[in-house]
Order: C-alpha cells, then sequence, then structure tokens
C-alpha cells in the first residue's frame, strides 16, 4: 500500500528539470510504484490519426514518474507519511505535525 493517493498535492524532490515543483496527482500506479502528476514531466507523443483522434500530430502529455521522487504536501510544507489507528480506523498522518491528513 502506497501512502500517496489520488487527488494528494506533492512536490517533486529529484530530477533535474522538475525538482522543486508541486501538482497534483492524477494516478498511482500500486504495481510499478509510479505516479502520474498533473503538469508534471510533460513528453511530447506522436499520434497517428485514428477514429479517436481525427487528426493526429503531435500531443504533449504527462509521464508516470517513481514514486520515491514525490513527497506530500501538507500546509504548503513537505512531509513524510505514516499510518496510525484514530478510534479503530486507520488513517494517515503527517509526520512533521502529527495532523491526522483523512
Amino acid at each position: 500500500m502506497t501512502k500517496i493517493k489520488v487527488g494528494d498535492t506533492v512536490r517533486i524532490i529529484a530530477g533535474d528539470t522538475n525538482k522543486g515543483t508541486e501538482g497534483k496527482v492524477l494516478k498511482v500506479d500500486h504495481k510499478n510504484g509510479k505516479v502520474l502528476v498533473e503538469g508534471i514531466n510533460k513528453v511530447t507523443k506522436h499520434m497517428k490519426p485514428s477514429a479517436k483522434n481525427q487528426t493526429g500530430g503531435i500531443v504533449e502529455k504527462e509521464a508516470p514518474i517513481d514514486i520515491s521522487n514525490v513527497m506530500y504536501l501538507h500546509k504548503g510544507n513537505p512531509t513524510r507519511i505514516g499510518f496510525k489507528t484514530v478510534d479503530g480506523k486507520k488513517v494517515r498522518y503527517a509526520k512533521s505535525t502529527g495532523d491526522v491528513i483523512d
């Protein structure tokens, strides 16, 4: 089980081009340990004309990055995430402040 979920705001902590940028998680691939972050790691893809895409051409889209290269943002600051039980429920919490996330 990964600690990053869809909809979380994360900061990129590694890599030359995107380090320090922030974005919202669009998709999490648990099997391969990858995340898709909105507006981060843009790649150009050459698309053939098809039924879905009539014109084809060059399309810009986000590419997945490794989950170890992102860090959860809590109140604007990057923090690690832990799990604890509150009222018999397993919840995520920010390790820097101790606040429950969800």
